[in-house]
């Protein structure tokens, strides 16, 4: 169904990425894919859909709760969930495997001590059971203190296990690409190669036959102007044209614009509340500054220096700008997700003290 809200996991319901798809099949036996694009662009549904269809025992590892300060202890407790899953294919081939315990339908990865579980090691021994494909969603997660164990393990996968293919999906692209380090010397996966595919926002065109297709589908009929609203307010994002579509659904008519775009900048919001929190008020008067229109490093500056009360050192202001292009968020001074810029505006500001 194209208006529901979860991942899809079928192709049938994964709207217009046959192209996409196809280039995941021509290189699903590479030992390195990476697959980028902004939030709410459909990273997920296109793993889940290739992850389905190809022909591999396949992994797909959630990231997304995994803390900057994570430890073994959090990291081999994902992996351990995504094995566990698989316990009916992968029993026999980790059995033997020192720090893993297989205990009837669950396997289970010693953290700690000197009989640890090793992810080399592990992906050592997946490759013994023919073409594995392990799929680490929202990998820029993975920077932080285990960050380079993890760049080691998927390094030696890459020179010794042909039959392993990781994949890496990122929202932050940014940091997903500074992570994996293909292009820095200090990095263990420098000068390797890796195939990258980025999904795009749709296109207006596509974007009104999704909403099309996709009232057609739930038997209800829509009038092209409401759609074209609907297209120009939500910028080809399908999360949020899929929001929309759901929230109808839900109400059992076309549902209001405006309702649709509060409920999505109020989601927007709480993620951009989060990453203040993380990451200091500072971003937050940035992002309020360029949402209510400072198009140059200088507008954003002086911007942020009323908001503040103080003044802001250029380092300061440099960092926090570059962070925030790494994130995904904007680019040249512009937000590439209309709602995004809708919430930073309901940010609140602060005088640094």
């Amino acid at each position: 169904m194209l208006f529901d809200p979860r991942p899809k996991a079928r192709r049938e319901d994964l709207f217009d990425r046959e192209h996409e798809l196809n280039m995941l099949h021509k290189v699903s036996s590479k030992p390195l894919i990476l697959i980028t694009g902004i939030r709410r662009i459909g990273k997920t549904s296109l793993l889940k859909v290739f992850l389905n269809e190809v022909n591999a025992t396949t992994l797909i590892i959630d990231l997304r709760s995994l803390k900057p300060n994570y430890g073994y202890k959090e990291l081999y407790d994902l992996l351990s969930q995504a094995l566990t899953e698989k316990v009916g294919k992968l029993a026999k081939l980790l059995t033997s495997v020192k720090g893993v315990r297989v205990a009837g339908l669950e396997i289970e990865l010693r953290w700690r001590g000197r009989n640890a579980a090793s992810l080399a090691t592990i992906l050592d021994a997946l490759n013994r059971g023919g073409h594995t494909i392990i799929a680490f969603d929202e990998a820029q997660k993975l920077r932080g203190p285990r960050a380079r164990e993890v760049l080691e393990a998927i390094a030696h996968a890459y020179d010794y296990d042909e039959n392993v293919t990781i994949i890496l999906t990122g929202s932050e692209v940014g940091l997903l690409l500074e992570f994996v380090g293909i292009d820095n010397p200090e990095s263990p996966l420098y000068g390797r190669y890796a195939v990258t595919l980025n999904l795009e926002r749709f296109t207006k065109e596509q974007s009104l036959q999704f909403l099309t297709e996709g009232f057609r589908e739930a038997g209800m009929e829509v009038r092209k102007e409401w759609l074209e609203e609907v297209v120009n307010a939500f910028d080809g994002i399908p999360g949020w044209l899929t929001l929309y579509g759901s929230l109808s659904i839900f109400k059992g008519a076309p549902a209001l614009l405006s309702e649709a775009k509060e409920l999505a900048i109020k989601t927007a919001v709480n993620e951009l509340r989060n990453l203040v929190k993380a990451r200091g008020r500072r971003y937050a008067h940035a992002l309020k500054a360029i949402a209510e229109g400072a198009k140059t490093w200088t507008q954003v500056r002086e911007a942020m220096e009323e908001m503040e009360g103080t003044t802001i050192s250029s380092s300061v202001l440099h960092n926090i700008l570059k962070n925030l292009e790494k994130l995904s968020i904007i680019r040249n001074y512009e937000f590439l997700d209309p709602i995004y810029k809708e919430a930073a505006k309901k940010l609140p500001t602060l005088p640094t003290k």
